[in-house]
């Protein structure tokens, strides 16, 4: 499977028409990289590198894409044969997946010719600004969540391919499991699951339900006690599945109360063990107002899968160097108003201070072989593609395990402002050197 033509058509017409007047292979750095953080938000998350990475390693024309675009007469046939031929043979660079990022960060460096670069654009942005998105929210409910546990439960608010990148990126994020099926082969992360309303609804009685679950799952599963009466249903649970029974969920009314009501319950019946699992369209705004509630996990479902209104991270893929005829390097930016960029390949240093993050530090050069100011902080871009070869170190399973870690050893860095969930600036200073 190819994902050639998960991009515009601008694209491949800038490369005849680049090709037509000679600059197609005029060396090039694109950036890609946010001018601002969504809805007032304090920091970010970068993901999505794995997945950008195994997309390009399926970047190719093949017969049935070339005749597609034959057929429609979108790029002349010179072009055509120059697609057919094509392979991404430069230098890709990045912000390791599940670090932190703010307003300019460059979160990807593509460095090559014009035209195998330019075609990359659009996906990277559709990968890098949903994923992104996704685990911004993400962190902030993990946050809120303080130690508990959460699971992502949105398929069923996004598209079929797009609720497997979901959750990916809530798992990099720092959420624990994930009800998507596909998303646990793809990606090794636990799924989890037991029943719905309907399961209930199906028997002639709440206790027959009750029990078909416990027989078919044991009495550590969790049974859903909000269908008819919340108070019945935990009395119900605890008989059909003993004192030893795994969970309840809850899935509506007032969350605080109905979990400090059911808690005591359950005590009282002897099931001081049972957990209590909460969702309900639940953002972390909902989840910071559970804190104080005995509520021991959440599902969280269209909140995540949408960025927690935030559903795209902003992001573009912006060129900032070339080289000119005389194969000089140039810094190039845009500078219509209210989309300026900084021209210059940038090198970016999180300047450190006892262990905190304290400034976003981008030192400009022109050459992307140039040698980076030396800070007293943490260099942030790592090598992904070399000469075209991709490091397999990011992808996959392993690759996202990676992210994950890293998630967390990034946001640890962060002062402790970045957590509060109002509105705000970014926590730290983007300074260009």
């Amino acid at each position: 499977m190819t994902s050639a033509l998960l991009t515009d058509r601008y694209e491949l017409t800038m490369v005849e028409a680049a090709r037509r007047a000679g600059t197609a292979e005029r060396r090039c750095v694109f950036e890609v990289f946010a001018r601002h953080l969504p809805n007032g938000r304090r920091y970010g998350i970068v993901a999505g590198t794995g997945r950008f990475l195994e997309q390009l390693d399926e970047f190719r024309f093949h017969d049935a894409e070339l005749t597609w675009l034959r057929e429609n007469d979108v790029v002349d046939a010179g072009t055509l044969d120059w697609l057919a031929d094509y392979r991404f043979r430069g230098n890709v660079w990045g912000y390791r997946e599940g670090e932190v990022y703010f307003p300019g960060s460059p979160v990807l460096v593509v460095e090559g010719t014009f035209a195998e670069a330019v075609v990359l654009e659009t996906l990277a942005l559709s990968i890098f600004n949903y994923d992104s998105a996704v685990a911004s929210a993400a962190s902030r409910m993990v946050t809120a969540a303080d130690g508990r546990p959460l699971a992502e439960m949105g398929s069923r608010r996004a598209t079929e391919r797009g609720a497997v990148a979901a959750a990916r990126a809530a798992f990099i994020a720092g959420f624990s499991a994930t009800s998507n099926l596909e998303a646990g082969r793809t990606w090794g992360i636990p799924t989890m699951g037991t029943a719905a309303h309907s399961f209930t609804l199906l028997h002639d009685s709440e206790e027959d339900a009750f029990r078909a679950q416990v027989a078919a799952l044991g009495p550590g599963t969790t049974l859903l006690v909000d269908t008819y009466d919340v108070t019945a249903a935990v009395d119900l649970a605890v008989r059909c599945a003993g004192t030893s029974l795994g969970a309840v969920r809850i899935d509506s009314g007032d969350l605080p109360g109905q979990a400090a009501t059911v808690r005591k319950q359950l005590d009282d019946l002897g099931a001081t063990k049972t957990k209590i699992t909460v969702t309900s369209d639940l953002d972390e705004f909902a989840i910071a107002a559970l804190q104080v509630a005995p509520v021991d996990s959440y599902g969280v479902g269209t909140s995540v899968v949408t960025g927690s209104g935030a559903p795209t991270a902003g992001m573009v893929y912006k060129l900032v160097a070339r080289t000119g005829v005389d194969g000089e390097w140039v810094s190039v930016a845009k500078k219509s108003a209210a989309k300026l960029s900084v021209g210059g390949r940038k090198f970016p240093v999180r300047a450190m201070k006892g262990g905190i993050a304290q400034a976003e530090v981008l030192h400009v050069e022109n050459a992307p072989d140039a040698a980076p100011a030396t800070d007293s902080g943490r260099p942030l871009l790592v090598p992904l593609v070399t000469d075209g070869t991709v490091d397999s170190r990011f992808l996959g399973v392993a690759g996202t395990a990676l992210a994950r870690d890293h998630r967390a050893v990034s946001v640890a860095e962060l002062p402790v402002d970045a957590f509060r969930l109002a509105r705000g600036e970014p926590v730290i200073r983007t300074i260009y050197e």
